[in-house]
């Protein structure tokens, strides 16, 4: 599995709908034959919309970060994010994911790689149905 892809179970407890992410695919798409359901607002059109219920990205994270005695910064660090979730988080790695999800700036820059990586992560997280606190929307 890619490192996207481990991440994603790791906090949403489920892979990308993607292998990038980009855009998920509808949950109607994969929902055959289920007429049971409360009758709710149209499907939505968006390929944005994330598909099932929204899991609370803090709340996993930081529960993850309650159980560990290293004080780790996941909410600014892709560093501290990747060893919270038990990842590699070497140089190496690092560059890997950032190959994973297209970064076309300089790896050698790591400060400017680790800060788009950690952009995008929380991007990804919530376009497949992670909900994030304001401060990490951006």
């Amino acid at each position: 599995m890619s490192i996207l892809g481990t991440i994603m179970a790791k906090v949403l407890g489920k892979a990308p709908a993607s292998p990038a992410a980009a855009a998920p695919a509808a949950p109607s798409a994969q929902a055959s034959g289920t007429t049971n359901a409360a009758p709710s607002a149209p499907a939505p059109t968006s390929s944005s919309a994330p598909p099932g219920p929204s899991v609370d990205v803090a709340a996993v994270l930081d529960d993850l970060s309650d159980k560990t005695t290293e004080k780790l910064d996941w909410r600014h660090s892709i560093v501290d994010l990747m060893k919270l979730l038990s990842l590699d988080s070497g140089l190496a790695a690092r560059k890997e994911l950032a190959n994973e999800l297209h970064y076309d700036g300089d790896t050698s820059n790591s400060a400017s790689m680790n800060i788009w990586l950690h952009k995008q992560i929380m991007v990804k997280l919530a376009a497949n149905g992670g909900k994030l606190p304001e401060d990490l929307k951006s």
